[in-house]
């Protein structure tokens, strides 16, 4: 009877589990936060708990897994209308190397090494940094490459890749810096283009003098 009660077990979590899963999203492995990593390790280890605990109720071991799983929604929500709470969440990108140069401070504070970005250089087909543009180190840990064009910039140029100056309603500065253009610059500029309130901007991105703006639903 004991290896029916865990069959039965293994087989009622294996669906509850999948459940739990596609209810909180769908997600590459290699895309993972690290709050879905530490829910998925969590849930491994309340589902092997609640197989091998044979003389327990198996109702009471799923109500923490719901409530795990509650939680994580909860927060998947709350972090989607806030940009500060999903940083906190999933962090944020990192410019590793900026306009051609390393940014020694950037990989410190990441705690990412020389031989970390020679190898994901190499594992996106790049051979030598010197042609390397831009590198963003994203929140799930891979690494975004753009190479350098072969046509000489001018200073003023922007970046190779879109530029996001503004996310959910909330001025992006630290993109403002790498075009050396303030906030009063892009607030008059997008008055221009029809768009008065900053808060009511879903996305605004700029490249090649170019802004690309979408509003939020209402």
């Amino acid at each position: 009877m004991e290896w029916l009660s865990i069959i039965g077990r293994t087989m009622l979590l294996y669906v509850v589990i999948l459940i739990i899963f596609r209810l909180m999203g769908k997600r590459e492995i290699g895309e993972l936060s690290v709050l879905d990593l530490v829910v998925f390790i969590m849930l491994g280890e309340m589902a092997v708990v609640a197989i091998e605990n044979t003389d327990k109720s198996l109702w009471h071991q799923l109500v923490p897994m719901v409530l795990l799983m509650a939680v994580q929604i909860t927060l998947s929500i709350v972090s989607l209308k806030n940009q500060r709470i999903r940083h906190l969440i999933e962090g944020e990108p990192a410019i590793i190397v900026n306009a051609g140069k390393i940014d020694e401070k950037q990989m410190r504070k990441q705690r990412y090494n020389i031989d970390d970005l020679m190898m994901q250089l190499r594992e996106l087909g790049v051979g030598d940094i010197r042609d390397v543009e831009y590198a963003i180190l994203e929140p799930s840990g891979k690494l975004s490459v753009f190479q350098k064009q072969k046509s000489k910039k001018s200073k003023n140029d922007t970046p190779l890749f879109s530029l996001p100056l503004i996310i959910d309603g909330e001025i992006q500065y630290k993109h403002l810096q790498m075009i050396e253009h303030s906030d009063g610059w892009l607030v008059e500029k997008l008055k221009n283009l029809g768009h008065n309130d900053v808060k009511k901007i879903l996305y605004c991105s700029f490249q090649n003098g170019q802004f690309f703006v979408d509003v939020k639903e209402k």
